[in-house]
């Protein structure tokens, strides 16, 4: 059994802006709650070094794998834990839907002996305003860049 929490909204702003702000993992930090400290590259086989921090909770640091990426689409991660009883696939996504516009997706699909049951139990509603969080902030973000840029509305 797995469980997937998901947010997707629109971002009037191009795709590869978009990609940009989520290849600088550094730069996480800068516009988004949801990630208090970020370190490492977008790579196959890279590991990240994360701190998470859930509304109402004390950061959690995590060491997920980048397992698959493309750039400008799709990053990928997986982290397990407990003995490999929870295992969590992290994606977060662009579609582009014109030169000006695309979607952004963020979420977690949940699996493992451990996973779905400790997720939808405890933290779903949590790891829902998290993942809807960080999605305003991403768009907010290439919104702003993008019209700094020229592009868009003024």
């Amino acid at each position: 059994m797995t469980l997937k929490i998901e947010h997707r909204l629109g971002v009037r702003a191009p795709a590869s802006i978009v990609w940009e702000i989520l290849a600088d993992v550094p730069g996480w930090t800068q516009w988004t709650t949801l990630y208090t400290r970020a370190s490492g590259v977008i790579g196959y086989g890279e590991r990240l070094k994360l701190e998470v921090r859930l509304p109402g909770h004390e950061p959690q640091a995590i060491e997920p794998v980048i397992f698959e990426w493309e750039p400008h689409e799709v990053i990928h991660w997986r982290l397990k834990s407990r003995a490999g009883l929870i295992e969590n696939v992290r994606f977060l996504e662009v579609e582009a839907l014109s030169d000006s516009g695309c979607i952004f997706s963020n979420g977690e699909i949940y699996g493992g002996l451990m996973g779905p049951e400790r997720a939808a139990v405890k933290r779903r509603g949590l790891i829902r305003q998290g993942f809807t969080a960080l999605g305003e902030a991403m768009r907010d973000r290439a919104e702003a860049l993008w019209r700094e840029r020229g592009g868009g509305a003024t």
